[in-house]
């Protein structure tokens, strides 16, 4: 394995001797240095100046333009130019390389033993810096409550309805010791931002009401945040209420996976109460000391990088980001890149409003000056000037237009080849049943085919249909989804094809395991997949006869043709599923309907139609084995 290897900057002592050091051979004679380099990794951005490459590589930068003139690359020594440009430079001077991923400078100092002296750098220069908590649970257990207590200010007034309705990022000062808060509408928003590539939170806050218990996106909440690797503090708020039952809480929590320190586990609870203060003191502390043993550290000194929490298109200021920094120092002037856009940071202000000039690493600040409007998840970057910027956006919009969506989930026909190639070590599975019955038997039997290369690994498991939520987590989390007698709703199924997450329907669960132990063993059977190619919504029931009936419906999308199969849907639930017999446009017999028109169907063996009911049409095609 190549070694990771930064170059440091050369001083502008050293820069000054290189560059009087010109080669005056010929261009067509240029060789590359005897020198090779092929055991360290050189890491270069997607865009970067001529100077900056030379600075990478320890040359005068009249050395870098003679050898992408030797390439037929015309380039001053301020000119921009791609990876692909300057990898072929670099392996000139014998260097492997590798671009720079986005998120990259997120993810903090590399170990000494691991890193080259630019990482060294980085490592000396960090410091501690305050951890970032996102607080997560069920909706009305307080979560905002529990925020303006711990704030003393009263954000939850201007919330409509009392309920969040947005992503807001505060900090708070505990003792000389900062703390970054972030206030989310729930885990979608929190999975969508990780989806991204976005890892912001340190820790995160389980809000359970001691009056309601754990609660379905309570669970939820569990499982998005095992599911992002990061530490759970559970808060057992409303303690201060007659109804208040902490010991059947903490029981549903330790049969949901969450067993207390109380209870010989390793997972901190505090009782509070936010509208009565109790409580949060001990709550600061203990999430001081998890923060402590987390050893969390950023370095100050360098330019900042950081992901946008949310943006918005302010009438008289223009475009705003609310961003949190990650590591390094914003400041104002600062010229940056927002995903898609880009700006110079004309005024910076914090979670109070008030403007501030610099912000340090885990400080959410709203930055304006921005171009556009960028979305959540997109990463800051601070670069030299506002040319950088603006070609290195260009520069990605030309990329995101030849190439197709990078954060995309495998599919469970891919994993035997994952699997060989070491990339896979955990098969990642939301499980949606139709009952809570059928949870626990096919948990078991899928954990049980847990391989030496490969484990099964159950992130999500609860009943209904498959919904966004679901897909954003196995997007996240780069798993599959599986429904057992669940069907996933439309909005569900578009993401899904959008993002290429993998979600498989049974109704037999031998069939279910059958697959996944395919899938595991390597194992190349035909498979097929389920094409739905329209709904239609039964609006009135006609009988016809004494025993046959016929559903009166509208299409409301795709078509639905006659001798295609079809299931009956209620309340989301399959209730039959067989053929289409019967297919009529008022008198006549028609082939198929199509979208905004309505029909009479008539579905093989069934004549239970209720007004309501969903007819979903669909045909299995055999999946392509490449």
């Amino acid at each position: 394995m190549p070694r990771v290897y930064h170059r440091p900057r050369a001083t502008n002592r050293s820069r000054r001797r290189g560059s009087t050091s010109v080669d005056t051979s010929p261009t067509v004679d240029i060789e590359p240095k005897t020198v090779t380099h092929k055991e360290q990794l050189l890491i270069i951005p997607a865009i970067l100046t001529v100077k900056q490459l030379a600075d990478l590589l320890a040359v005068s930068p009249i050395e870098v333009i003679k050898h992408l003139m030797k390439n037929g690359v015309m380039a001053s020594i301020n000119q921009t130019i791609d990876y692909t440009t300057a990898a072929v430079v670099a392996s000139d001077f014998g260097y492997e390389t590798k671009e720079e991923p986005e998120s990259e400078a997120l993810l903090g100092p590399v170990p000494s033993e691991e890193a080259g002296p630019q990482a060294r750098l980085e490592e000396e220069g960090a410091k501690p810096r305050p951890p970032v908590i996102t607080i997560m649970g069920h909706v009305d257990h307080g979560k905002t409550r529990l925020l303006d207590a711990i704030r003393k200010t009263n954000v939850m007034a201007g919330e409509a309805g009392g309920i969040t309705q947005h992503i807001g990022a505060y900090q708070v000062e505990i003792r000389n010791q900062k703390i970054t808060f972030l206030d989310t509408p729930g885990h979608e928003a929190f999975t969508a931002m990780r989806a991204r590539g976005a890892r912001v939170t340190d820790i995160a806050v389980l809000v359970v009401a001691a009056d309601d218990g754990v609660m379905p996106q309570t669970l939820e909440a569990i499982d998005h945040a095992r599911a992002a690797g990061v530490p759970i503090v559970v808060a057992i708020n409303k303690i201060d209420k007659p109804e208040a039952n902490l010991e059947l809480v903490k029981k549903q929590l330790a049969d949901a996976g969450i067993l207390i320190e109380e209870w010989g586990g390793d997972v901190v609870c505090v009782p509070v109460s936010a509208r009565m203060g109790q409580g949060i003191p001990d709550l600061l502390e203990n999430l001081l000391i998890v923060a402590e043993m987390a050893e969390l550290k950023a370095n100050p000194i360098r330019p900042a990088v950081g992901v946008v929490i949310e943006a918005e298109l302010d009438s008289s200021r223009g475009p705003l980001a609310t961003v949190l920094v990650q590591n390094g120092t914003l400041k104002v002037g600062d010229s940056v890149v927002l995903g898609s856009t880009w700006g110079r940071i004309k005024a910076m202000f914090d979670d109070k409003g008030k403007r501030v000039k610099r912000a340090e690493p885990a400080t959410p600040v709203v930055i304006m000056g921005l171009g556009g409007v960028p979305q959540a998840g997109d990463f800051l970057r601070v670069v030299e000037s506002e040319k950088l910027a603006r070609a290195e956006v260009q520069q990605r919009q030309r990329r995101t237009e030849q190439t197709p969506i990078s954060m995309k989930a495998f599919s469970l026909d891919e994993l035997s080849m994952q699997i060989e190639a070491g990339q896979v070590k955990e098969l990642n599975i939301i499980l949606k049943t139709d009952v809570q019955g059928s949870i626990d038997p096919i948990k078991s039997s899928l954990e049980r085919l847990s391989t030496e290369k490969a484990r099964v690994k159950i992130i999500h498991a609860t009943t209904g249909n498959i919904n966004e939520s679901d897909v954003m987590l196995a997007l996240a989390s780069q798993g599959i989804i599986i429904g057992f007698n669940a069907r996933p709703e439309p909005g569900a199924r578009r993401l899904a094809e959008v993002g290429g997450v993998d979600i498989r329907v049974y109704d037999v669960i031998y069939n279910l395991v059958e697959d996944v132990e395919r899938a595991l063993s390597g194992l190349k059977e035909p498979t097929y997949v389920e094409i739905v190619e329209g709904h239609a919504q039964v609006r009135q029931v006609f009988p016809i006869g004494k025993r046959y009936k016929v559903a009166g419906v509208y299409v409301s999308d795709g078509k639905i043709g006659r001798g295609t199969m079809a299931r009956v849907l209620r309340r989301g639930q399959t209730v039959w599923e067989a053929n289409i017999n019967s297919l009529k446009r008022f008198k006549d017999d028609v082939r198929e309907v199509m979208a905004g028109f309505e029909c009479g169907i008539g579905i093989e063996g069934y004549n239970d139609y209720e007004e309501g009911d969903v007819i979903e049409v669909y045909r299995k095609e055999k999946a392509d084995a490449g």
